[in-house]
């Protein structure tokens, strides 16, 4: 492609350069119409002269000619007569455009050389369809002056044309290029971009005709991506073609994985085994190209089919590779954005649908059970002593058993059902269509128990496991999502507390346990009240520099009787009491406090981050408080990073990015935390005003041994490289995921491999 834009570069060049021919065809023009001028003057030695104009001009491939006031011709060079259909001027003198041509060509035309006689000011430069198209669509740069006698009275005209026809062919192509990236970066449907890449090379070269094949998921066949000018019974014929060592220009050019130029398809051994069925079409020649990504993988074929016999031209297989180069970026960019949709409602770990695709289907799932009268059962799963395995046997067999439970949960529902991966070792069930039968409801789950159950072997070890499970059922349990959830929970609790390995259906003595969960509720406001908070740091390191530029606040709860007590218990308490507002506002102030505290100490400036909850976000007043925030601890808003999560934001989109562009008027930096778990589409991304994303340490985990991982993770740093925003790795620990991030171009990071959270003083130290 890069020859092809260069050779597009240079071809475009020319209309920079138009106006040196403008120039040219201004000075052959005037000297024209002198030499004209006297031709009529009765000078000695004007048959000389009369010879060496005439033999001039006729070498010259531009058309040159002279005209009266009535358009009739009173001279031309040889390549305006003959383009004409004439052999010898004499045959075209005296004749008028509306004598050779159809009046509706020639009026625009006539037009302009009566502009010129009747102002007698010249038109240079001027861009006109040719009448004469010699087989293709044909362009020329005219320039008419006036024709005058010695008097100086105007007595005609004089034109010169070039055939710019080139020159604009590539004017076209490189504004086509523009278009189709253009397409590719609003990423418009793959099919809608194919036809207008393939139309555009049609239009480029009429007679071709282009076709593009996708590699199906198995990689063993090719599927019709587009082929709008190509026979449909063809086309269909195409459809699933197996790739081999002999299957055509396209299914051979898969196989072997380079071009294959096929000049005459009735005699080439490659399309003898379909020859008999392509004959009819009258296709003759197929020349075909992979398409690859930008690692080389292979994601299908483009052809040009021609119904002539021959080899294409240098400049057709410019084309094909133009084409099949930028069908491999819009191809590429595709999948990406769908790997990146999957990863937004699915567990990168399992594949299972994640909390977000739930709460999406959820509601309409009770939404047909209440119109039909049915039930619906929802089911809290956990793995039992699932830690013990992790730490026995390593965070790979642990993840390779969440793997095997998922797929043996996945064997026994139907499609209508759904299992969700909610996070760690905790699966919801959720089960519809449903008789209004809870011995139904336990047997069919108790089958799914049962299953997870069977011996397994793992890591070289047999072993079994075996889980607990909290089952509600709507309507008796709950009427919303959130109180058949919170109710589930509470079962799958008592399961635990009974011994673990059971199915515990929801009753009232869970209900007096949620009760008991109440009363922790008010414990976490006595605690806001008293407040028992503080604030852990969590240092992020630029592998650049090695220097610590930033620090992320970690809330911590010193709890009279329990010590400190982690975000993992704080936030689900604080979010469900809605006490998740005074402490967010809390950490803030005391988050912006600090570090002006550590600024007066003479220590380096560094950004910290705070992290913002669905809620506080929503509130009206929000940005207000983070000025008041920024004012109070006298602190620049240019030290203070918010991290937003993707949920968050997409909740409400157009809100969130009004209440995004707020802050970033205070100065205050914007993050989007835990990338990747969250669901946003691209098209919002970009018009989102953050400075960073933060790529979740769940992909950060496994690397460089997982290659799905590694392969998201890449993707995330790319498209933040694109859409020019900062990069950060959350959860790193090792020198080997450090290696990986810093080759695929994120330079930030933040885990144990930098430093634990620590407390205001010990960061101190480290900054110090």
């Amino acid at each position: 492609m890069t020859k092809n834009l260069d050779r597009s570069r240079r071809e475009s060049g020319a209309r920079v350069a138009s106006n040196d021919d403008t120039q040219r065809l201004i000075a052959a023009s005037q000297r024209l119409a002198a030499e004209v001028s006297r031709m009529f003057a009765s000078e000695p030695d004007i048959a000389d002269r009369h010879y060496w104009l005439e033999t001039m001009v006729n070498h010259i491939p531009d058309y040159i000619y002279a005209k009266d006031l009535e358009g009739r011709f009173l001279i031309a060079n040889r390549a305006t007569v003959i383009d004409n259909g004439f052999e010898d001027m004499q045959d075209l003198i005296g004749k008028t455009d509306y004598d050779l041509h159809p009046a509706e060509m020639v009026g625009h035309m006539a037009a302009t050389e009566r502009q010129v006689i009747e102002t007698g000011k010249p038109i240079f430069g001027m861009e006109e369809r040719a009448f004469v198209s010699k087989g293709y669509e044909r362009w020329l740069m005219t320039s008419k002056v006036p024709l005058r006698n010695k008097q100086g009275a105007t007595i005609g005209i004089v034109g010169v044309s070039r055939d710019i026809s080139d020159r604009k062919k590539a004017e076209r192509l490189l504004l086509g290029q523009a278009r189709l990236l253009e397409l590719i970066a609003k990423s418009t449907p793959l099919v809608d971009f194919f036809n207008e890449l393939i139309l555009m090379i049609e239009a480029h070269q009429p007679g071709i005709v282009g076709s593009i094949l996708l590699l199906s998921p198995d990689g063993r066949h090719l599927m019709t991506g587009a082929a709008p000018g190509l026979d449909k019974a063809f086309s269909a014929s195409v459809h699933g073609v197996a790739i081999g060592p002999k299957v055509g220009s396209c299914g051979t050019a898969a196989w072997r994985g380079e071009p294959v130029v096929v000049a005459d398809i009735l005699s080439d051994p490659l399309w003898e085994d379909v020859v008999d069925f392509v004959r009819p079409f009258g296709y003759r020649a197929c020349w075909s190209t992979p398409i690859r990504s930008y690692q080389g993988k292979l994601l299908g074929t483009f052809a040009l089919y021609s119904r002539e016999v021959g080899l294409p031209s240098a400049e057709q297989n410019e084309l094909i590779s133009m084409a099949a180069h930028l069908a491999g970026i819009a191809i590429e960019r595709r999948q990406s954005e769908e790997r990146i949709q999957f990863m937004a409602h699915h567990d990168a770990l399992t594949g299972l649908p994640n909390r977000v695709l739930f709460d999406e289907r959820v509601a309409s799932a009770l939404q047909q059970a209440r119109a039909a009268g049915q039930s619906v059962a929802l089911a809290f799963l956990d793995l039992d002593n699932f830690k013990l395995i992790n730490d026995t046997l390593g965070h790979h067999a642990g993840d390779e058993l969440l793997r095997l439970v998922a797929a043996r949960m996945l064997a026994c529902v139907r499609k209508s059902d759904m299992i969700v991966r909610v996070g760690g070792d905790e699966f919801i069930i959720l089960l519809t269509g449903l008789p209004p039968d809870s011995g139904i409801v336990t047997s069919r789950l108790e089958d799914i128990r049962t299953a997870i159950g069977a011996p397994l072997v793992l890591s070289g070890r047999s072993l079994q496991v075996s889980c607990s499970m909290g089952v509600v059922c709507y309507p008796d349990h709950g009427q919303t999502a959130t109180e058949l959830l919170a109710n589930a929970d509470a079962a799958m609790y008592r399961a635990k507390e009974v011994g673990r390995n059971n199915l515990q259906l929801f009753d009232a003595e869970m209900a007096k346990k949620a009760h008991e969960r109440l009363l922790r509720h008010e414990e976490l406001r006595d605690a806001v009240a008293r407040g028992e908070f503080l604030l852990h740091y969590q240092p992020q390191m630029n592998l650049k520099t090695g220097r610590i530029f930033a620090a992320e606040s970690l809330l911590r709860w010193q709890h009279p009787e329990r010590g400190l007590v982690s975000p993992a218990e704080i936030i689900p308490l604080a979010e469900e009491t809605g006490l998740i507002v005074p402490i967010g506002d809390w950490v803030l102030n005391e988050a912006c406090r600090q570090n002006k505290a550590w600024q007066e100490a003479g220590l380096p400036p560094i950004v910290v981050s705070v992290n913002v909850s669905a809620r506080q976000f929503r509130e009206r007043n929000w940005v207000s408080r983070v000025a008041q925030a920024l004012e109070e601890s006298g602190l620049e808003a240019r030290y203070l990073e918010l991290e937003l999560t993707e949920s968050l934001i997409m909740q409400d989109v157009g809100a969130a990015i009004a209440t995004m562009h707020e802050l970033q008027a205070l100065g205050v930096h914007l993050a989007i935390d835990d990338f990747g778990t969250g669901y946003s589409s691209l098209s919002a991304l970009k018009s989102f005003p953050v400075r960073r994303l933060k790529i979740d340490r769940s992909f950060v985990q496994d690397i460089p041994g997982d290659d799905d991982d590694k392969a998201i993770t890449g993707a995330i740093i790319s498209l933040a490289q694109k859409l020019q925003i900062e990069v950060i790795a959350e959860g790193v620990e090792t020198q080997a995921q450090v290696d990986f991030l810093r080759a695929s171009g994120c330079h930030d990071v933040q885990g144990y491999f930098v430093s634990r959270p620590v407390t205001p003083a010990a960061l101190a130290a480290l900054l110090a």
